[in-house]
């Protein structure tokens, strides 16, 4: 089964709003193994919309259109699918009855009945969420999915009714999804060390995803039950881990900040942050993690040299001798922020984001990120590429997972 997404509504030609549900969708298929053939927005326009059905079907099996199912007079997505399989429109009584109960508190909106309205002989899927429900309509071996616009709608939708529906067309195969988390490792370095594995994939197969500061594996494989693709999935894995386990930091839904923070709450330490080039990037990380309070005890942008001296306590000497980009500079903040904050723990990032500011000897991008666990020091040093706030931020990430590593 191949599949094509069709995006309606001007606003997101205009750039009002990011497409983000083609991306959830896409990322849905790709774990169950189905193929995207592409993505096309349309703006609120029947004759375009028509078109775009056409053309779409031309390329896959099935279409899935999103957005335009509201009872407004520009919400014309149903109407136009209607006329593009020549069936009329019709009522579906346990939408509608779904309906009434959303708004038996309030009464019903003024044409609100339209989200009930539904092209003949068309399966609704329930909007648990909302008042206009997804259509799934077959014909002539083509499948049409229409899903509301609303990321909040739509996901739960798309997983609660959309997928069984799915995997019933797919045969009842079960598709399962492992995804391993790499930093410090580039998307053609890690692709060079598994090219055999690359080279000989078929189920289950392996797709590689470059990020900002870190790539992301997905094994994806295909078999009759969870179980027996978990099974076919594990001895690809292992052997990954064996080769490049060292520049894996988790898997799934997990995250650096979110692991870090666990790696010091485990050891019942507390931390603190300073940072120069990073500029508070790597406090910001750690404070989205709930429960940081709990290891964090201060986090402070020391960004001159008298900023370091004063508030860190790093001896003027060492900055006057290394400079403040330096393996010297960055151990006496580590050292200083722990001390000055009462913490078991200092991490600190100092360096040249650019554009300007670079030397021969040290040039833009270079970094030094310190940590003090207990009094026992270390340095890395990192030689990152790209612009300013890339640099930055893979700095930021690079320290997170300097720590992870230290405590694991």
């Amino acid at each position: 089964m191949t599949v094509e997404i069709l995006a309606i509504g001007t606003e997101l030609l205009l750039g009002n709003i990011a497409n983000t549900d083609a991306q959830f969708i896409s990322r849905q298929l790709a774990g169950m193994g189905i193929g995207v053939y592409g993505h096309t927005v349309v703006g609120d326009n029947r004759r375009r919309l028509h078109a775009a059905f056409a053309h779409a079907f031309t390329k896959a099996d099935m279409v899935i259109a999103v957005g335009g199912l509201g009872p407004t007079d520009d919400d014309i997505t149903k109407a136009v699918a209607a006329q593009f399989f020549a069936r009329d429109m019709v009522l579906d009584a346990a939408a509608f009855a779904r309906i009434e109960t959303r708004f038996a508190a309030t009464g019903l909106p003024e044409n609100v009945h339209k989200n009930a309205l539904v092209p003949a002989g068309a399966q609704t899927l329930p909007n648990d969420h909302g008042s206009a429900p997804g259509v799934w309509l077959e014909q002539d071996g083509k499948t049409l999915l229409l899903l509301p616009g609303p990321p909040h709608e739509l996901e739960p939708m798309f997983v609660n009714y959309a997928v069984p529906l799915l995997r019933e067309k797919s045969g009842g195969q079960i598709f399962f999804s492992r995804t391993l988390k790499f930093i410090g490792m580039g998307e053609s370095n890690i692709e060079g060390q598994l090219k055999d594995l690359f080279d000989a994939q078929e189920n289950p197969t392996l797709a590689l995803y470059a990020k900002v500061w870190e790539c992301h594996l997905r094994l994806t494989a295909a078999a009759s039950t969870e179980a027996a693709a978990r099974d076919m999935i594990e001895p690809t894995a292992q052997e990954i881990y064996a080769r490049l386990g060292a520049y894996i930091y988790g898997e799934g839904d997990a995250d650096l900040p979110t692991l870090a923070v666990a790696a010091v709450r485990a050891r019942g330490e507390t931390l603190a942050v300073a940072e120069s080039c990073t500029g508070g990037m790597v406090a910001s990380l750690l404070v989205g993690v709930s429960g940081v309070s709990a290891i964090l005890n201060e986090a402070i942008v020391t960004y001159s040299n008298e900023a370091k001296t004063t508030r860190l306590g790093v001896d003027a000497a060492i900055i006057a001798q290394h400079g403040a980009v330096s393996a010297e500079c960055a151990a006496a903040m580590a050292e200083g922020v722990a001390r000055t904050a009462g913490a078991g723990m200092g991490l600190s990032t100092t360096g040249i984001a650019g554009p300007d500011g670079g030397t021969p000897e040290k040039p833009v991008g270079t970094v030094f990120i310190g940590l003090c666990i207990n009094g026992t020091t270390q340095v890395k040093k990192l030689q990152l590429a790209g612009e300013r706030n890339t640099i930055r931020e893979r700095a930021a990430m690079a320290a997170l997972n300097l720590l992870r590593r230290a405590l694991s």
